[in-house]
């Protein structure tokens, strides 16, 4: 039985991954930051009941107080474990964010990784253990050409992609410098019902779903221009997998190779829950209305505005369907949304609910 360790276990990437790993039969370790609050607490939020009890039930899957930023933690953690394979997801992932809390996103997101990449060489387990960087599509940031492959030069622009980078080329360094098999797969925007409710896409699914509820008004958001190449999460982890079963070290570019604008993605949202947006105004005075009633329901809200915008991110997925034969587009743009509203649909009911219950 082959052992992974997951870090960010609690998050988007990190449950679908444990799911997917125990299916094939591994032993799975999760590391989880301990807080004043049940440990296993994120997790039951992030899936539904019957998902929860199945992962938390599961007598191959454990979990281990830990954090990446802590060194020696991470080292004791991986020395008990030896595992076969590593998948570092453990980030702080919000691009806006790492714009107020700079100085945390790189301990964690560079940081971070060095300190997994440096406990295997240390432990001398580099023949042995496979090492997964999570590495993103905001390297490229202000783009140098479309699509962006492997070879496409970087240009961060967020605190978040320039941590990230370091992430990528430590990672590229350790497998040259100690013949590491240590890989970076560089994910495009990837979301699901799983995804946290600061990222715009559940933000979207979720105001979308409440204002067809009639539990919220409107819907504020930042550059609705933004082209985003977008996946589903649950897809991506296998392609995680596949990058780490192939016979030699490579990087590779995780994408769908479709874009969409963040103006679609609502109108889609909009969509599955019955109702149909047209588009007035220009810039920052843009609205969104609902075509049946004429109410305005979607603004834009300049403090929303990143202060480095990222205009466009399209990944050429060629080099992974080739090499690793993965279907980056196993599930539709169209589907992805869709997936996601149903799921937001019924948690604002349930939330009603719950009110109620306890009124």
């Amino acid at each position: 039985m082959k052992k992974a360790l997951v870090t960010g276990v609690t998050g988007q990437d990190g449950s679908y991954l444990a799911e997917f790993l125990l299916d094939k039969g591994y032993e799975v370790h999760g590391l989880i930051r301990r807080s004043s609050s049940y440990n296993q607490e994120r997790l039951e939020d992030l899936l539904t009941e019957e998902e929860a009890n199945a992962l938390l039930n599961n007598s191959n899957f454990h979990l281990h107080y830990g954090d990446v930023t802590d060194a020696l933690n991470v080292t004791r953690i991986i020395s008990e474990i030896k595992p076969d394979e590593i998948y570092n997801l453990a980030a702080q992932s919000h691009v806006r964010v790492s714009f107020d809390m700079p100085g945390y996103t790189l301990d964690v997101d560079a940081k971070g990784t060095l300190n997994i990449l440096e406990a295997v060489r240390i432990l001398s387990l580099t023949e042995k253990t496979r090492v997964y960087q999570a590495s993103t599509s905001e390297l490229y940031g202000k783009v140098q050409e479309v699509p962006q492959k492997e070879t496409t030069p970087f240009y961060p622009r967020s605190p978040y992609g320039v941590a990230k980078i370091y992430g990528f080329w430590i990672t590229k360094n350790y497998r040259e410098s100690y013949n590491m098999f240590a890989v970076n797969g560089i994910l495009f925007n990837h979301e699901s019902e799983r995804r946290g409710e600061t990222f715009v896409t559940r933000k979207i699914t979720l105001a979308a779903s409440r204002i067809a509820q009639g539990k919220q008004e409107k819907l504020f958001l930042g550059n609705l221009n933004s082209l985003r190449d977008w996946g589903y999460a649950k897809d991506y982890v296998e392609c995680m997998w596949l990058i780490l079963q192939h016979d030699k070290p490579e990087d590779f570019v995780i994408a769908t190779g479709e874009m969409h604008t963040v103006r679609e993605f609502v109108e889609f949202a909009f969509k599955h829950t019955g109702i149909h947006i047209e588009w007035q105004g220009d810039g920052i005075d843009e609205k969104g209305i609902n075509k049946e009633t004429g109410e305005v329901i979607v603004e834009v809200d300049p403090k929303f505005f990143r202060p480095a915008e990222v205009e466009q991110l399209l990944g050429d997925p060629t080099k992974s369907k080739t090499l690793l034969g993965w279907n980056p587009t196993k599930t539709s743009f169209e589907q992805l949304v869709q997936i996601m509203v149903e799921a937001d649909m019924r948690k604002v009911e349930n939330e009603e609910k719950v009110k109620v219950m306890f009124d």
